[in-house]
């Protein structure tokens, strides 16, 4: 319709569809039936749904779980691509119509919140704590080395976001982004510790911490309230690896090391080994190359899932890659396709496997892998666990992805 121009007399002419005419409270049962993916299409579809689908309403329908891909470049056109497991459909979730950054790298998610680095310039980003004159003086006056990031929560689905207090440059590179209940946030470097909490003082709260080395793969286990990570305590020559954890309530001297008798050489079995958050926050998921050997150069067999039970502080054998699938990450797959020989990495068992995700899912990425991902998902009983490809990878040509499981829906707005 042109600015200015009256209503189309044809189109008063028509009569309303017959779902106009239900009355509030069936249209409302009508549409609470739908599924969070198919009631965020059907929002603008006309005023009436654009009005009853409203914030509030779609905060009663159940999340949408997704397995979110990270851009292995920052600027990598305004979206972000998902993959749907219920559907097995890829989606993409778009940012520029809400998000006013060009350059972005998601990092984190909570339930219905999603966090990302983005570069922002001085005047946009907001300050974290008071400085003093001539530390602002020297600060102006010196030209970062790295454009400046801030880390923003935003939601998606809503298309709202918001910006946290400013953090240093090298919070952004070296630091890893937690993110648990109520907005809590958390970055972990080498030495410290930040935590960030909307209901508290609005500002970074920092905690040193007391860990022998870097902590690697920290997850937050939601249903214990606390932060586990794995630490190397052995030598330069041979890697030795044993669990930490730490309470939420105490992020200041609360690390200790979580070990048991009876599990023996648990952390022995396992190559280059990562936690993931097991199903409700109740488990934790340690995943690696299983050695063929207790051998430092031992090769690895498969890739092996442990899972530890908070409950009872036992661990099991979870699942364990089907060999003819673990064969595609060493290259053989694609070497007998071909007719040629076994790659060398492959022989000497120096093949990387790329591992995340989250919430009982794990995803599996590698260069040899192009364009699809392996997917183990947890039995919701805990008993085992269900292998399977997913295909159909869009973009990203060197074929090594990352990524991690966030909840989208309209249960929290920043």
């Amino acid at each position: 319709m042109a600015a200015g121009s009256g209503p189309d007399p044809a189109a008063e002419a028509q009569p309303p569809p017959p779902i106009h005419h239900l009355p509030p409270d069936a249209l409302h049962n009508v549409l609470l039936r739908l599924q969070l993916r198919d009631a965020v299409v059907c929002r603008p579809v006309s005023r009436l749904f654009h009005e009853t689908l409203s914030p509030q309403l779609l905060a009663l329908l159940p999340t949408l779980r997704l397995l979110l891909l990270r851009h292995p470049r920052p600027d990598g056109g305004g979206c972000l691509h998902a993959f749907d497991p219920a559907r097995r459909t890829w989606l993409r979730l778009p940012f520029a119509h809400f998000l006013p950054y060009q350059s972005f790298s998601p990092v984190a998610s909570s339930t219905s919140l999603l966090y990302l680095w983005v570069e922002t310039s001085s005047s946009t980003s907001p300050l974290a704590l008071p400085s003093t004159s001539s530390s602002s003086s020297s600060a102006s006056a010196a030209a970062p080395a790295h454009p400046p990031k801030s880390l923003a929560v935003c939601n998606p689905f809503a298309g709202t976001y918001r910006l946290l207090p400013q953090l240093g440059s090298a919070w952004a590179r070296h630091g890893t982004v937690l993110a648990g209940p109520g907005g809590t946030v958390l970055v972990l470097t080498e030495l410290a510790a930040l935590s960030y909490t909307p209901s508290g003082s609005g500002k970074w709260m920092k905690h040193p911490l007391s860990l022998p080395s870097k902590p690697r793969s920290p997850i937050l286990a939601s249903a214990a309230a606390a932060v586990f990570a794995l630490c190397d305590v052995g030598t330069p020559w041979r890697s030795q690896w044993k669990l930490f954890s730490c309470p939420l309530a105490m992020l200041t001297g609360g690390w200790a090391p979580v070990e048991r008798a009876a599990w023996g050489d648990v952390f022995e079995v396992l190559k280059r080994p990562r936690l993931l958050a097991g199903a409700g926050g109740r488990r934790v998921l340690m995943i690696g190359g299983l050695r063929s050997s207790f051998a430092m150069d031992a090769p690895c067999s498969t890739v092996l899932i442990l899972r530890l039970d908070l409950a009872t502080m036992e661990w099991d054998e979870a699942g364990r890659m089907p060999p003819n699938m673990y064969r595609c990450f060493t290259g053989l797959c694609e070497a007998a396709s071909q007719g040629n020989a076994m790659p060398a990495a492959a022989a000497g068992g120096n093949n990387k496997v790329k591992v995340f995700g989250g919430d009982g899912k794990v995803w599996f990425a590698g260069k040899r892998v192009r364009g699809k991902l392996a997917m183990w998902e947890e039995d919701e009983m805990g008993s085992g666990g269900k292998w399977d490809w997913v295909d159909g990878v869009p973009g990203y040509g060197d074929g090594v992805y990352r990524g991690f499981v966030f909840d989208g829906g309209f249960t929290a707005i920043p």
